[in-house]
C-alpha cells in the first residue's frame, strides 16, 4: 500500500519550496532592480519559469514513476555519466547544502526566542577563521531529529510534513490577508508605484543607486531572479520518492502543478503585501523599518518588518516562530525525499552499496546517515551559504537539460505510455529552456565568479563517477 495520497504529495511540493527565502531575498532584489514595477516582474518571471519547469516535469514522472526522480529522467534521457553528475551535485551541495543552510537559519530563529541558540554564542574556539556556535550545533540537532524521525518509516515524515507544510501555508496566507487587507496602507501602495518602472541597481562602491536601462537592466533581472528562483526550489522533491506515491502516473503531475501553483501565487501576493505595508526604497543604515524600507530591512529580513507594521514589537517573536515551523517543515520534505536518489545511484553501482538496502521500516537508512553526516559537515564548516550560492546555476542547467530530455524521450520512446503529456508542447517546453538557458547566459557574463564555481562542483565530480563505474567494473569481473 502506497504511504502518500494527491494531497501528501502537494504538501511535499509546498513545502520542500517554502523555506526562510521568501521572508528574506526581496530586500536584495529590491536593491538590484530599484523599483516595485520590477520587483514584482521577477516574481512573476520565477513563477512562470517554476511552472513551465513543473508542466514538463509531469510528462516525465507520469512516463517512469520510479523513485529517484530526475536522476532516473537524466539516465534515460541521456546516460547514466550525466545522471552520476546531477546525483553527485545533488548530494555534495543541492540538497545536504539546502539542508544544513535551512538548519542553521532555523536555529538563528530559534535564538530569538531562546539567546543561547545563536551564532554569536561560541562554543569551542579553533582559530581565528574557524569557530563552532550553538546555531551550528542546534541545526545539526534538527536535522538529527529528523533523521530520526524519517528512520522510522515513511509516515512519520509523512505526519510531519503534512502538519508543518500545512501550518506554514495557513501562516503565509494569514500574513498576505492582514497585509494587504487589514493593515496594508493605500497611500503606501500608491507612492510605491509612483515610479514603479525607475530601475535603480545599488552601487556597493558608491553606495548610492545608479539608472539602469537596456542590457544593463536585462543583466540586473537576471542576477534578480537568482533570489526569487532559489526561494522557489526543490519543488521536483516530489518524483524522488515516486515509488512511494499512490497511483503516480496522475498525481505526481498533479501534485506538481498545484504545489507550484499555490506557492508562486503565494510569493507574488506576499510581496504585494510588503508593498502595502512598506515603502520600497530606503536608506542604507536606517535604524527604524520605515526608514529602512524593503530595500534595506536590518539583515534583510523584510518579512519581519512587514510583519511589525502588523504586530508591532511582538512580531519578531510571531514571525521567529513562523520561519522556524517553514525551516523545519522544509528541511523535513528535503530529508525524506532526497535518500531515494541515493538509493537509485546505489542500485546503479554509482554509490555506497550499503545505500541500496531498506532498513525494516521501508526506508533506506543507511542513505539517510551519510545525508546527515555531510550535512552536519556542511553545518559546522560555515562554507554552506557560500556553496548555495554558486549552486543555483547547476540548478538550472540540470533542469535545462532534464527538459531537454523530454524532447529527446518523444523522439527515442514515441510509443511509451504518456498518463499526462506536458502542457503546451514543444512551445512551454522550449520557452522554459529559453528564459533558463538566458538566465545561465547572464550568469556566465555578470557573474562568473558564481557560474564558474557552480560548475567546478559539477566536474569535481568526473573522476569520482569513473571511480565508482571501475569499482562496478571490477565487481562484475570477479563475480
Amino acid at each position: 500500500m502506497k504511504k502518500f495520497k494527491f494531497i501528501d504529495a502537494t504538501l511535499i511540493v509546498a513545502g520542500s519550496m517554502i523555506g526562510s527565502g521568501i521572508f528574506i531575498v526581496s530586500s536584495d532584489m529590491a536593491r538590484t532592480v530599484g523599483s516595485s514595477g520590477w520587483l514584482i516582474v521577477l516574481w512573476l518571471i520565477s513563477g512562470l519559469m517554476t511552472l513551465l519547469a513543473a508542466l514538463s516535469y509531469g510528462e516525465l514522472a507520469g512516463m517512469m514513476p520510479k523513485a529517484g526522480g530526475q536522476y532516473v529522467y537524466l539516465k534515460e534521457s541521456f546516460n547514466s555519466f550525466t545522471a552520476f553528475l546531477y546525483g553527485w551535485t545533488l548530494f555534495v551541495v543541492i540538497q545536504c547544502g539546502s539542508i544544513a543552510a535551512v538548519a542553521v537559519a532555523f536555529a538563528k530563529y530559534t535564538s530569538v526566542l531562546i539567546p543561547q541558540f545563536g551564532e554569536n554564542v561560541i562554543l569551542l574556539h579553533l582559530s581565528d577563521s574557524f569557530n563552532i556556535n550553538a546555531a551550528q550545533v542546534v541545526g545539526i540537532f534538527s536535522i538529527l531529529i529528523l533523521t530520526l524521525i524519517n528512520r522510522a518509516g515513511l509516515k512519520y515524515g509523512k505526519l510531519v510534513n503534512s502538519v508543518f507544510s500545512s501550518t506554514k501555508l495557513v501562516a503565509l496566507f494569514g500574513l498576505i490577508v492582514l497585509g494587504i487587507f487589514i493593515f496594508g496602507k493605500m497611500e503606501l501602495w500608491n507612492l510605491n508605484w509612483q515610479d514603479a518602472w525607475h530601475a535603480q541597481n545599488f552601487d556597493l562602491k558608491k553606495n548610492a543607486f545608479v539608472d539602469i536601462t537596456g542590457m544593463a537592466l536585462v543583466s540586473a533581472i537576471g542576477v534578480g531572479l537568482v533570489g526569487s528562483l532559489f526561494s522557489s526550489d526543490a519543488w521536483n522533491n516530489v518524483t524522488f520518492i515516486s515509488g512511494d506515491i499512490e497511483n503516480p502516473k496522475r498525481n505526481i503531475p498533479l501534485s506538481l502543478l498545484f504545489g507550484t501553483l499555490i506557492v508562486c501565487l503565494l510569493y507574488i501576493l506576499a510581496n504585494v503585501a510588503y508593498l502595502f505595508l512598506l515603502p520600497i526604497h530606503g536608506t542604507p543604515g536606517a535604524t527604524d523599518t520605515m526608514s529602512a524600507g524593503i530595500q534595506f530591512a536590518a539583515q534583510d529580513r523584510v518579512g519581519v518588518a512587514a510583519a511589525m507594521q502588523i504586530f508591532g514589537n511582538p512580531a519578531v517573536i510571531i514571525m521567529a516562530v513562523l520561519i522556524m515551523i517553514s525551516t523545519f517543515g522544509c528541511n523535513n520534505s528535503i530529508v525524506l525525499s532526497s535518500v531515494k536518489v541515493y538509493q537509485e545511484m546505489a542500485k546503479d553501482g554509482l554509490f555506497f552499496d550499503k545505500m541500496k538496502n531498506d532498513n525494516k521500516n521501508g526506508v533506506p537508512e543507511f542513505a539517510l546517515w551519510v545525508q546527515f553526516i555531510w550535512s552536519s559537515a556542511l553545518c559546522l564548516s560555515g562554507k554552506y551559504g557560500d556553496l548555495l550560492d554558486y549552486v543555483m546555476f547547476a540548478v538550472i542547467l540540470f533542469y535545462i537539460l532534464t527538459i531537454v530530455g523530454l524532447f529527446i524521450l518523444r523522439k527515442k520512446m514515441p510509443d511509451a505510455e504518456r498518463p499526462y503529456k506536458a502542457f503546451g508542447y514543444p512551445v512551454l517546453p522550449a520557452l522554459y529552456i529559453l528564459l533558463a538557458s538566458a538566465f545561465c547566459i547572464n550568469l556566465l557574463i555578470y557573474k562568473p565568479a558564481f557560474a564558474f564555481g557552480s560548475l567546478f562542483i559539477v566536474s569535481l565530480g568526473i573522476p569520482v563517477y569513473y571511480y565508482w563505474n571501475s569499482l562496478k567494473n571490477k565487481y562484475s569481473l570477479n563475480d
